[in-house]
């Protein structure tokens, strides 16, 4: 390609990632400071910690030692013969192997995955959901969650048609969903999630987003977050039931993401699937409305999103339609053997009574604990500072804090043609060495500004992150005006910090 118009206009139309712009930034101070620390230069900080996202291998934690056993005897089939693993891993191995084609890792799968995955998730879905039937027929695997998704997504769009599908999609949302829209030139229509209720999902906001997105496309589904990414909230029967009713009134595809249905931490609170409830109600719901439930590696337990596997159930939808999802994954010719075989790891691990049991259950626990303490901990010391308040989180990986900031900081990221969330994370980024998501609005017409703080890293880095957004900001460099600073890219660096007030 010779120029930029000869790209494909819809990648063209692809909305920027604030994340991946921020990252980018991250990268370029992260060596330089690594530069001027060889050459003897202080710096206030010694390294960029990133808190934006969660990747727990990353920040710390370690693999679950059950399931890094199991796929090394399957990756070096001669640890079968020794005794330096537990006998229960390498039976497990064993079986796994023997549902491998060629009895070996390395040899492809069905596009939609392994019979023996598929069987073992439905089990663990029947488990999960008190004895609602599950079938390995509606089980597809797929390389992550976010093309699981696109398969979807894709099977939305409506062609040449004049007016475009949309997706009533919350805000906030997962920061990778705007680009997979736009990717597959779905139309985003956002309804607002209550902050002030702990970011409940509200039916009358549905009904009034709904109204205004038919004014502009044609809703077809409603995404739901499960507990919620990025907010933390998880929803109760309640309020699974009321989404429901909606989507069935409207005629709405339900696209769940459940991805951290392992991580419910709020007092009382406990999670519980969309299908469940679904086949709980009456028969004029559960054996119409349309559901497709999402789950990953990239749980917060498992934390093997690089493994790349995740699945998806369908629930009452057309045979017909079922084939072209097998279609699309073929496009994939199969999801990587190592992620699938994880995936049957994760729904079937040791239980009581296995020699690994002990070991696999103090990890989770460990993980579990870890995650509740920094939630209540991160949000009780950001609704101590000035500037911020924070809803607290029942479950998943995130806090969701509010950015309470002056028409000045508002007006100064107008001139520099960046988000104030944007520039806030940037003077952060610089200053302290915190790299922080940045919320969005999608056009709000009363935009709030918030920040994305991942609580899925160890106690001592979350501390150190704490303590420097505890110090205070230059106000000395605040009062000066806005000057040209480097740029790294496309990344404007202003070197100048925006207080909140």
């Amino acid at each position: 390609m010779s120029s930029l118009q000869q790209v494909n206009p819809t990648v063209r139309g692809i909305r920027a990632s604030a994340h991946t712009r921020l990252h980018r930034l991250a990268t370029h101070i992260a060596q330089d400071i690594t530069q001027d620390i060889t050459q003897g230069a202080l710096k206030p900080f010694k390294e960029v910690i990133d808190v934006s996202a969660g990747d727990p291998h990353t920040a710390g934690f370690k693999p679950v030692t059950f399931v890094r056993q199991v796929l090394a005897a399957c990756l070096l089939p001669r640890l079968l013969e020794e005794e330096t693993l537990p006998l229960d891993v390498r039976r497990r191995a064993q079986r796994l192997l023997e549902a491998c084609e060629g009895g070996s890792v390395g040899s492809y799968t069905a596009s939609s995955g392994m019979c023996h995955v598929r069987q073992s998730i439905a089990e663990f879905i029947v488990r999960r959901d008190v004895g609602v039937p599950s079938h390995a027929k509606d089980i597809f695997i797929s390389s992550g969650l976010q093309r699981a998704l696109m398969v979807f997504i894709k099977l939305l769009a409506g062609g040449q048609e004049e007016t475009r599908v949309g997706v009533l999609t919350p805000v906030p949302c997962p920061h990778t969903l705007p680009a997979l829209l736009d990717e597959a030139r779905l139309a985003l229509a956002p309804y607002r999630l209550a902050e002030g209720r702990r970011w409940a999902v509200d039916v009358d906001e549905l009904h009034r987003a709904l109204k205004s997105a038919t004014e502009r496309c044609k809703p077809r589904a409603i995404y739901i977050s499960n507990p919620g990414n990025p907010t933390g909230h998880v929803q109760d029967r309640k309020s699974i039931e009321e989404v429901i009713r909606f989507a069935a009134a409207e005629r709405l595809l339900l696209l769940v993401d459940e991805v951290y249905q392992d991580s419910v931490y709020g007092p009382g609170r406990r999670f519980i699937s969309y299908k469940r409830v679904l086949f709980e109600m009456d028969g004029e719901y559960s054996d119409t409305v349309e559901l497709v439930s999402f789950h990953s590696l990239a749980s917060a337990h498992m934390g093997e999103g690089g493994l790349m596997a995740g699945y998806m159930e369908l629930v009452n939808i057309d045979p017909e339609v079922m084939h072209f999802v097998d279609t699309m994954l073929c496009t994939d010719i199969s999801t990587p053997v190592t992620g699938q075989l994880a995936l049957d790891l994760m729904v079937d691990p040791p239980r009581p009574g296995d020699l690994s049991f002990d070991t696999y259950s103090q990890e989770i626990l460990l993980t579990r604990a870890v995650l509740s303490q920094n939630a209540q901990r991160a949000q009780e010391f950001l609704n101590d500072l000035p500037g911020m308040s924070c809803q607290p989180a029942m479950g998943g990986i995130y806090l969701y804090p509010r950015l309470h900031l002056s028409p000045h900081i508002i007006e100064k990221a107008k001139t520099l043609k960046v988000e104030p969330e944007d520039l806030y994370c940037q003077m952060l980024l610089e200053e302290k060495g915190v790299l922080l998501g940045a919320g969005c609005q999608y056009g709000e017409t009363a935009p709030s500004y918030h920040l994305r703080l991942c609580i899925l890293v160890l106690p001592d880095t979350l501390e150190e992150v704490l303590a420097r957004l505890a110090s205070p900001p230059s106000t000395v460099m605040a009062a000066l005006p806005a000057r040209e600073g480097r740029r790294h890219g496309e990344h404007f660096v202003t070197h100048q910090w925006c207080p909140l007030c």
